[in-house]
């Protein structure tokens, strides 16, 4: 009977003897946030018609972002943008909630991977092999043209919302926890898009 640590040690040596085929690359937006969804976004590049330019998208202005945005939605072979809801993030935590979108967002791609390449440390439960990349997506283009696609999504998501609510500065801060937003939390209270199970929104909720 094989023991666990072999098995365990075998798992592994199958991530790195992966078939070649079409590689996913996966990130998210949004985490961090006091409000909002978190999103998620799955990308098959196509290695015959590259992109120039592509990296972490927290390294890249705004303005590059988008422009990599419409790039990447022209070129890639398939992309698909998923996310999960305040609801989902306040049922389940937000490490579950960015798990699930990670999900989704792999099951709304038009053509099925052979492999899923994920930023971070954990992964998702698909039914295609994966493996977690921490920093992938500033080692992987795949992961990086992943991580624009959900920033931008959520970043336009944020302008959205400040128009419904200008008084709490969502064009700017995107929902983190800044001293603006946290002062007009106080002041205003909360929307309905913020997250309850979120310390500082839970507190002006009391």
């Amino acid at each position: 009977m094989r023991s666990k640590k072999f098995l365990r040690a075998e798992q592994v040596a199958l991530v790195w003897d992966a078939p070649t085929g079409l590689i996913a690359g996966v990130d998210e937006a949004g985490r961090g946030p006091l409000a909002g969804p978190v999103v998620a976004a799955a990308v098959i590049l196509d290695d015959l018609n590259p992109i120039a330019g592509l990296a972490d998208s927290k390294k890249l202005t705004a303005l590059k972002r988008e422009r990599l945005y419409d790039e990447i939605r022209a070129k890639a072979l398939c992309c698909s943008i998923a996310q999960a809801t305040v609801e989902e993030i306040d049922e389940l935590n937000i490490l579950q909630a960015t798990l699930l979108a990670m999900r989704r967002s792999v099951e709304g791609l038009r053509l099925k991977p052979t492999k899923v390449l994920v930023d971070g440390n954990r992964l998702p439960v698909l039914d295609v092999l994966a493996e977690a990349i921490v920093k992938g997506d500033s080692k992987v283009q795949a992961i990086s043209a992943a991580s624009i696609l959900a920033k931008v999504h959520r970043d336009r998501w944020c302008q959205e919302l400040h128009a419904q609510y200008p008084q709490y500065g969502f064009d700017g801060h995107k929902g983190y926890g800044t001293a603006a937003h946290l002062k007009a939390l106080k002041e205003h209270g909360a929307t309905p898009w913020h997250r309850k199970s979120f310390a500082p929104v839970t507190a002006v909720l009391r």
